[in-house]
C-alpha cells in the first residue's frame, strides 16, 4: 500500500488567486485541492511553533532555576534544593498551560474496529482517496473516551517515556560512576553492597507485600474499580525502592558532612537505581504458567531470579568491555594529540553503552553505571589533560541539566498528564509502607554489618540514611515508562505524590536532622578524621597524608584488596600508561608480549604509579614510610628499602607491596620537596 500521498504546493500568485476567490475554486477541483494543501501547511507550520514553545518553555524554566540557585547559593538558603525549585516551577507552569491555554483542536472522532483483537501500531486511513498514516498513542478507557486531551500544547509538552531513559538518563548514571569518589566508596563497598542489593530487595518485598494488603482493602471499601494483581504490587515495590537522595547529598557536599557516611549514602544510591531497575524488569518477566498468570509459580519465580542475575551480570559486563575498550584505543593510538577528537569519542563511547545495552536486551542504567567507573579508572589515565577536563566538565553539566529537567517535568506533568488516578487509601498506604520498608531496610543489615566492620556505623548515621530515602528522577522514570493499565496510573500518581514529598519535605529538613543528631559537618570530604587507635604519630612534613593512607589501608574491603593486586599489575599495565612494566610483572616466557603491551611512559614517566585513587587500596600492617633508601617503620626500626619489614615483623614484603608504597607517593623526588616524614611509636598507657 503507498504511503500518504501529498502533491506540491502550488506557486504563490495560484495561491493568492486561490484564495481571492472562494467560490471559483469550490467550482475547480484543482483550486481546492490547492486550499486543502495550504490548510495542511498551516497546520504544519502551527505545529513547528508549538514544537519550539515548548522546547523554549523548559528551557526557561532551566534558566530560571540556575538563576534561583544562584541566589539561594548567595544567601545561603539551604530549606529548598534545585531540585525542589525546579518543581515548584515546573508545577506554575503547568498550572499555566493546564488553565490557562485554551482548547485548539477539535477533531477527535472514534472509529470502531470491532473485527481487529489486538491494536495496531500504525494505520493508513483512506480520506477521500487520500491516505494518511496514524500511529498508536495508548488505550482510553471507555469512560473517557470524550475527554481526550483537546489542547496541543499540552500534548507537546507530554514528552515520550523513551526521551527520559534514552536521553535524559544516561548522562545522570554515567556522571554518578564517573565522578565516583572511589577512595570512600571502596572503604564501605561491602556495606554498600549489601545494602544496595539486599536492601533493596528486601525493601521491594516489604513494599509490595505491604501494598497488596492495602489493594484488598480499597476492593472491600468499593474504592478500587479496576484489576489490581500481586505482581503489579511487586512492581511498584522496586519502583519506588529506587532511592536519589541528590537533595541529601547536596547539603552534604556544602556543609562537608562526615565522608563514611556521605559515602554510604552516595554508594548505595548509585547502585541501589541499577539494582531497582533490574529488579522491575525481573518482575514484569514472571510469568507462571496455566491460567491463572498472577499466580505464585516456583518455576515462573526461579526463572525470574534468573533474569535478574543475568541482566545484571551481563549489562555490568557489557559497561565494563565498552571501557575497556575506550581505554585501549586512547592507549594505542595518537588521539590524546588532538583533544577535541579525543573527547568526542570519549563521549560517544560512553553514550553508546547505554543504548547497545538496551538494544541487546540487557539494561542500560547498569552498563553506563559500570562504564563510567571504568572509564574513570582506565580510560582516564590515558586522556590529555586538556580532555580530561573537557570530559569532567562535559558530563556535569549534562548530568546538571538533565536532572533539573526532569524535576522540572514532574511538576508539569502533575497538570499536563491524562492519565491521573489518585486514590487517598493507595496514596497513604505508600508512605507507610515506604517507611516501614526503609526501616527494615536499614536497622537489620546496619546490625549485621557492624557485626563485622572495624568502625561500626553507629545510631545517628542509622537515623540518617534511614531520613535520606528520597525518591527521585529514576522511581519518575520507572513509573512513566508505562501507564497503559489502571494499576500503573494509580501507580504514576502516586509516586509523583511521593517524589513531591520527599523532596520538598525530607530534603528541607536535613539541615536540622544533620544538627539533631549530632553528626559531624565542617570536614574536608577529601580527607579523613585523624587517626585515634593507630599506633604511630606524624610530627612533621606530609603527615596528614600518611596517616589517612594508613587508616584507609586498614579498612579498605578485603574483597577489594585482593583485585588489586592483578588490577595493578596486570590490567593497568595493559590498559593505562601507568602501572609497574609487564616485562617485571608477567613470566620470562612472555617477553615479546609484555614489550608490545607496555606503553613506552611507563618507563619515562617518573610519577607514573601517583595516581588519583591509589591512596585506597592497602593492605593491613603495612604502616611504613620510605624516603631515599631508608624504610622507617611503625615499631621504630630503619634499614635498606629492599630489606623493609612490617609491622608485626612476621612476614616480608612483597615486590608487589612496595609497587603498593610506591603507589603511595613515596618517591625520593616527594620527599625532597615536601620534606621529611618521621614516624614514632606511641607508648600506651596500661
Amino acid at each position: 500500500m503507498a504511503g500518504p500521498l501529498r502533491r506540491r504546493l502550488p506557486p504563490l500568485p495560484l495561491l493568492l488567486l486561490a484564495a481571492g476567490g472562494l467560490r471559483a475554486a469550490e467550482r475547480s477541483g484543482g483550486s481546492s485541492s490547492a486550499m486543502e494543501e495550504l490548510a495542511t501547511e498551516k497546520e504544519a507550520e502551527e505545529s513547528h511553533r508549538q514544537d519550539s514553545v515548548s522546547l523554549l518553555t523548559f528551557i526557561l524554566l532551566l534558566t530560571l532555576t540556575i538563576l534561583t540557585i544562584w541566589l539561594f547559593k548567595h544567601r545561603r538558603v539551604r530549606f529548598l534544593h534545585e531540585t525542589g525549585l525546579a518543581m515548584i516551577y515546573g508545577l506554575i507552569v503547568g498550572v499555566i498551560l493546564r488553565y490557562g491555554t485554551p482548547s485548539t483542536s477539535g477533531h477527535d472522532k472514534p472509529f470502531s474496529c470491532s473485527q481487529e483483537d489486538r491494536p495496531f501500531t500504525t494505520l493508513l486511513v483512506n480520506v477521500s482517496g487520500k491516505f494518511f498514516e496514524y500511529t498508536l498513542k495508548g488505550e482510553i478507557s471507555p469512560g473517557k473516551i470524550h475527554n481526550v486531551e483537546q489542547n496541543d500544547m499540552l500534548r507537546k509538552v507530554t514528552f515520550d517515556p523513551e526521551v527520559f531513559f534514552n536521553i535524559l538518563l544516561p548522562p545522570i548514571i554515567f556522571h554518578a560512576g564517573y565522578s565516583l569518589k572511589k577512595r570512600h566508596f571502596f572503604r564501605n563497598l561491602g556495606s554498600i553492597l549489601a545494602y544496595a542489593f539486599l536492601g533493596t530487595a528486601v525493601s521491594c518485598f516489604i513494599i509490595g507485600n505491604l501494598m497488596y494488603g492495602v489493594v484488598k482493602l480499597m476492593k472491600l471499601v468499593g474504592q478500587l474499580s479496576d484489576k489490581f494483581y500481586y505482581t503489579d504490587c511487586l512492581l511498584f515495590g522496586a519502583i519506588i525502592s529506587a532511592t536519589d537522595p541528590v537533595t541529601v547529598l547536596a547539603i552534604f557536599n556544602e556543609l562537608h558532612a562526615d565522608v563514611d557516611l556521605y559515602a554510604l549514602l552516595f554508594g548505595e544510591s548509585v547502585l541501589n537505581d541499577a539494582v531497582a531497575i533490574v529488579l522491575s524488569s525481573s518482575i514484569v518477566a514472571y510469568q507462571p504458567t496455566g491460567e491463572n498468570t498472577h499466580a505464585f509459580d516456583a518455576a515462573a519465580f526461579f526463572k525470574s531470579v534468573g533474569v535478574f542475575l543475568g541482566i545484571f551480570s551481563g549489562s555490568f559486563m557489557m559497561g565494563a568491555v565498552t571501557g575497556v575498550v575506550t581505554a585501549l584505543v586512547t592507549k594505542f593510538t595518537k588521539l590524546h594529540c588532538f583533544p577535541l577528537l579525543e573527547t568526542a569519542l570519549f563521549f560517544l563511547m560512553s553514550w553508546s553503552t547505554f543504548l547497545l545495552a538496551e538494544a541487546c536486551g540487557f539494561t542500560g542504567v547498569v552498563a553506563v553505571l559500570f562504564c563510567g567507573i571504568t572509564q574513570a579508572h582506565y580510560t582516564y589515565n590515558n586522556l590529555s589533560v586538556e580532555s580530561r577536563s573537557r570530559t569532567k566538565q562535559l558530563f556535569e553539566v549534562l548530568h546538571f541539566l538533565a536532572e533539573n529537567f526532569i524535576f522540572s517535568y514532574m511538576g508539569l506533568a502533575l497538570f499536563t498528564f491524562q492519565k491521573h488516578i489518585f486514590s487517598p487509601v493507595f496514596i497513604i498506604g505508600a508512605f507507610v509502607a515506604i517507611f516501614l520498608g526503609r526501616a527494615a531496610h536499614i536497622y537489620p543489615l546496619s546490625f549485621l554489618l557492624n557485626l563485622g566492620r572495624r568502625h561500626k556505623i553507629s545510631w545517628s548515621f542509622q537515623h540518617m540514611m534511614m531520613f535520606s530515602g528520597l525518591r527521585g528522577a529514576m522511581a519518575f522514570a520507572l513509573a512513566i515508562r508505562d501507564t497503559a493499565t489502571y494499576s500503573h496510573q494509580m501507580m504514576f500518581s502516586t509516586t509523583l505524590l511521593i517524589v513531591f514529598f520527599t523532596v520538598w519535605i525530607v530534603g528541607g529538613g536535613t539541615t536540622p536532622m544533620l544538627s539533631w543528631l549530632n553528626i559531624r559537618v565542617g570536614v574536608d570530604p577529601d580527607q579523613d578524621p585523624p587517626p585515634t587507635n593507630d599506633s604511630f604519630q606524624v610530627l612533621q612534613g606530609d603527615g596528614q597524608d600518611s596517616a589517612r593512607r594508613n587508616r584507609t589501608k586498614q579498612e579498605s574491603a578485603w574483597l577489594f584488596r585482593l583485585w588489586y593486586s592483578f588490577d595493578h599489575n596486570y590490567l593497568k599495565p595493559i590498559l593505562t600508561h601507568s602501572g609497574p612494566p609487564l616485562t617485571t610483572t608477567l613470566p620470562s616466557w612472555c617477553g615479546l608480549i609484555a614489550r608490545c603491551l607496555t606503553s613506552p611512559q611507563v618507563y619515562d614517566n617518573q610519577e607514573q604509579l601517583r595516581e588519583e585513587d591509589s591512596d585506597f587500596i592497602l593492605n593491613d600492617g603495612d604502616l611504613t614510610v620510605t624516603y631515599g633508601d631508608t624504610t622507617i617503620t611503625a615499631n621504630g626500626s630503619s634499614g635498606p628499602h629492599t630489606a623493609t619489614t612490617n609491622l608485626d615483623s612476621r612476614r616480608t614484603k612483597s615486590s608487589s607491596e612496595e609497587a603498593l608504597e610506591c603507589d603511595l607517593g613515596a618517591a625520593d623526588h616527594e620527599v625532597t620537596s615536601r620534606g621529611t616524614r618521621l614516624v614514632f611509636p606511641l607508648e600506651y598507657n596500661a
